[in-house]
């Protein structure tokens, strides 16, 4: 059967790889003007995709803002093919959140100049995150194209459908070889009469489900081929009878795969299968620090900044529209998939490293200054000279133990809810300050008495809140007479205990913690695992000959401290390991390397928050792990993707047999090193153990009976790209003369996690929502007068006419909250919840403590799907199912 053959002209451009985005811009300036210059000539050269980004022209016109006008010709006349994505993002480790503020803002800008591809276009992304489909459709597109993470052992042809976790299904139309296959096109006639009939078409095309082939002419930072309708003519005639080239889209490829109506397959779930193209499993924990750094920030923006400003803007405050767009544009940036996975030059990471800083330096000083003016404003009758205003950006009122950093004038004083009650508050740390907070200047009233201390503390404490409302807040009172503390004292026994948990600390440093609500007792938490990692930025191989250092092995220094709120374990180890991989495989050990493992038990809390500080000075290449032995033996763990939760084999028991069977054609071995949003448990139906991540977000389960999650805390590599490691044979995938010694982390480095034992099965605990809410902490806001200078910057008095408390709504149900912000183009603001459970069906109530008149369900774009039913100001949420999401709009 003769073949049509789909040409269609790209160029796949990173930003950044062993390059800087710097390089890649100036190149671009250069190569994308080459390509207007092109389309605009009169040839057979009909169209052009700029890599499904729209973040390249926002690059491009910053530098030549006069081919504005150009493009937007070229757009609306469907040469030149733009979006819909802002930057080719990665799936597994970017939060939803994220992928759908970057596909929306892509779209937005595309917009602006014409129309965008309506193909979910992810050519280089390192696997296919299961809630695609459901994002796909929810944006209104119903086909995507991508390389990586399907193999000819899952599906038998190139084209198939795509089941998603919650049940949408999109169409696929795969490039198995890879973007790049019609790149390099030979220029002499007797190669190009043999181009065709070799790999990778010979098989790819083979494949095909129709007469129909995609024939992608482009590869990395491509400049365009100008002599390619020549090309195109010369291998028309010496193919006539087999093939016949046409230059086309993406969109018109499918389009022409739809025609022939072809019966196709179904593939459900997550697409990790690195047969026939890497997907690089462990990633996730490259440039772990980072990786942290990522995490934190992500968590930040929707579960901190975008409610506090959205209740601002309930509270009659500007909602800054385009800053929030800055930082998340900063995020995307470094959500690519080369940027993410880390697996780029160390000089390129300096530049992942300050679009964090600034994403975070913004965010942060954002949300302070609006919690500022907030708490500035409120009319609170029992107010004294300082005040701490509690901010709860979570779904439902909370109380409880919290920390907060603050100056205090003196150690003892009482701490007053809005009722006048005393609340217990404990100092954890104290350092005086007086000299660097009173001699600072900038009072813009000099004969306005104020309120100035003889000695100020900087200090962390503890404060046990009474009830915060929800997505709101309330203000507390110190009262400097009194005196509600409750002190922190050293203990001796080995021993702590709250309503939930009793907990032993073993000799060697482990845990042995009991659940009180079920009597289940788990020995031997929390032990830290030292060995090597042969690997590089792509992927953490284990050394052909390891050697694993245990905390198990060990005897720390102990330290506990309790209060009647709050109670401490430092355990300090000195682990002697192996300096570097020669060391290791002879089983030397000769440097010390310091751990500080430490965890936190606050009064009436079901969760544990853990802290690991490692002294990585002097070790090369190596992996610290901490291991759960849940004794819950199991065949799958449960973790949360994106909007929702799923079951991920411990085993890929068929891939494993295919590879032990054909290891030489498969690209990188079937491993269960796994990523995870929020958290990862193991659970039967009585009683289960839950781990959530807050840095590094990579697990796998272990033991003789996979009973044991075991959490990566950090990995360290030297070099860029390596061959022939254990998990992934044959050529290196990056630069192997790229050393990257900042790869090492040589220093100081912090990893927070917490850990939830439950006595209930998982869908009856809702692990999802307890996971937000670790992950969603109650922000304090101080203010006093003497802190207005230098310190927080100085401002003007305010009128005082907010009331004492506040709560924008509350939501009851099992749905958990995914984000809550203004509209894009609407005065209301938007809700997104999801199913977080595995079984149960999702329902949700949100009463809003104002009126609303208008409430919809909206897409991803924020378009009008149907309208909600209001009743005394709630909306009701029925019969969600697994893993679905559900957007509203709200005015």
């Amino acid at each position: 059967m003769k073949k049509t053959v789909h040409v269609v002209p790209h160029s796949h451009w990173d930003r950044e790889w062993y390059f800087t985005t710097s390089r890649s811009k100036v190149y671009l300036m250069h190569d994308l003007k080459k390509v207007l210059e092109q389309l605009e000539k009169e040839n057979p050269y009909e169209s052009f995709i700029l890599d499904g980004q729209a973040s390249l022209l926002d690059d491009y016109l910053k530098w030549r803002p006069q081919d504005k006008t150009r493009i937007e010709k070229l757009v609306k006349q469907g040469k030149l093919i733009i979006g819909p994505w802002y930057t080719q993002t990665d799936q597994l480790v970017i939060s939803g959140e994220s992928i759908v503020r970057n596909m929306l803002y892509g779209m937005k800008i595309c917009e602006e100049f014409g129309d965008y591809m309506n193909v979910g276009y992810v050519p280089d992304s390192f696997g296919q995150a299961a809630s695609m489909p459901q994002i796909y459709r929810e944006f209104g597109i119903s086909d995507t194209m991508f390389w990586r993470g399907v193999s000819d052992d899952d599906v038998a042809h190139t084209e198939y459908k795509w089941r998603g976790e919650d049940g949408s299904v999109v169409n696929v139309y795969q490039i198995p070889s890879g973007y790049y296959i019609g790149g390099a096109i030979p220029e002499r006639e007797a190669d190009l009469a043999e181009f065709l009939h070799q790999e990778p078409f010979k098989t790819t095309w083979g494949r095909s489900a129709t007469d129909q082939v995609y024939f992608p002419n482009g590869f990395d930072q491509a400049p365009v081929r100008e002599n390619l309708p020549e090309l195109v003519d010369q291998m028309n005639q010496l193919y006539q009878d087999e093939y016949e080239l046409q230059f086309s889209t993406i969109e018109n490829y499918i389009e022409a795969v739809k025609a022939r109506q072809p019966e196709l397959e179904e593939i459900a779930g997550e697409l990790i299968n690195g047969k026939l193209m890497r997907i690089h499993k462990t990633i996730f924990s490259s440039r772990s620090d980072l990786k942290a750094m990522n995490t934190q920030i992500q968590h930040y923006l929707v579960n901190v900044m975008e409610p506090v400003l959205t209740m601002a803007l309930q509270l009659g405050f500007e909602y800054p529209v385009e800053t929030v767009k800055e930082i998340w544009k900063l995020m995307f940036e470094n959500a690519a998939h080369d940027s993410i996975g880390s697996c780029v030059s160390d000089t390129t990471n300096e530049d992942v490293y300050m679009r964090y800083k600034q994403a975070r330096d913004i965010s942060m000083n954002l949300v302070e200054l609006t919690l500022r003016q907030i708490a500035t404003a409120i009319n609170n009758p029992q107010a004294q000279e300082i005040t701490l205003t509690l901010f709860n950006t979570y779904d439902t009122a909370r109380e409880g133990v919290i920390e907060a950093e603050v100056y205090l004038p003196q150690k003892e004083f009482a701490l007053l809810d809005q009722a006048g009650n005393s609340l217990p508050y404990t100092i954890l740390e104290l350092i005086d300050q007086t000299e660097y907070v009173l001699n600072q200047g900038n009072v813009l009233n000099s004969v306005k008495e104020i309120y100035l201390p003889e000695k100020v503390y900087k200090a962390r404490i503890a404060i046990e809140a009474s009830e915060v409302p929800s997505v709101g807040y309330t203000q507390l009172t110190l009262d400097l007479k009194g005196n509600s503390s409750a002190p922190l004292q050293e203990l001796s026994k080995k021993t702590i205990e709250n309503e939930y948990y009793r907990i032993t600390m073993n000799k060697n440093g482990s845990l042995d913690i009991l659940d009180k609500a079920n009597e289940v007792l788990y020995k031997n938490q929390g032990i830290i695992e030292e060995n090597g990692d042969d690997g590089d930025s792509f992927n953490y191989s284990p050394p052909v000959k390891d050697f694993v250092v245990s905390s198990a092995d060990a005897e720390p220094t102990i330290t506990i401290r309790q209060s009647d709120i709050y109670q401490s374990v430092k355990l300090e180890f000195l682990l002697t390991v192996p300096k570097n991989l020669t060391e290791r495989a002879e089983k030397k050990v000769s440097v010390d390397m310091p751990l500080v493992f430490e965890l936190a038990l606050k009064k009436n809390s079901s969760i544990i928050d853990f802290k690991l500080t490692v002294e990585n000075q002097a070790v090369d290449s190596h992996r610290v792990c901490v291991l759960f032995d849940t004794g819950i033996a199991s065949k799958f763990s449960i973790a949360d993707q994106q909007f929702g939760t799923l079951q991920r084999p411990v085993v890929f028991e068929k891939e494993m047999a295919l590879w032990e069977a054909n290891k030489e054609q498969w690209n990188e071995q079937p491993i269960a090193i796994e990523t995870c949003q929020s958290f990862v448990g193991l659970f039967d139906e009585t009683h289960g153990v839950a781990v959530m991540p807050k840095g590094v977000r990579e697990y796998e389960i272990i033991g003789e009976a996979f009973d044991t999650i075991r959490l990566t805390i950090f990995r360290t590599y030297g070099f860029m790209g390596k061959e022939n490691l254990m998990y992934r044979p044959g050529r290196a995938s990056g630069e192997t003369v790229i050393a990257t010694p900042d790869a090492q982390c040589h220093k100081t480095m912090s990893f927070d996690f917490s850990v939830a034992y439950i006595a209930a099965g998982f869908d009856q605990a809702n692990v999802a929502q307890l996971a937000k809410q670790a992950v969603t902490p109650i922000e304090v806001y101080q203010y006093a007068e003497f802190l207005n200078s230098r310190l927080i910057f100085t401002l003007g008095d305010v009128m005082q006419t907010l009331p004492a408390n506040f709560s924008l709504l509350e939501i009851t149900g099992n749905l958990t909250l995914s984000v809550i912000k203004k509209a894009e183009d609407r005065p209301g603001y938007i809700l997104r919840l999801y199913n977080g459970l595995l079984a149960e069906a999702g329902q949700a109530a949100i009463t809003f403590n104002h009126p609303i008149k208008r409430a919809e369900k909206v897409d991803l774009k924020e378009k009008t799907k149907e309208p909600l039913t209001i009743n005394n100001d709630t909306i009701e949420l029925e019969s969600i199912g697994h893993a679905k999401f559900v957007t509203l709009y709200v005015e």
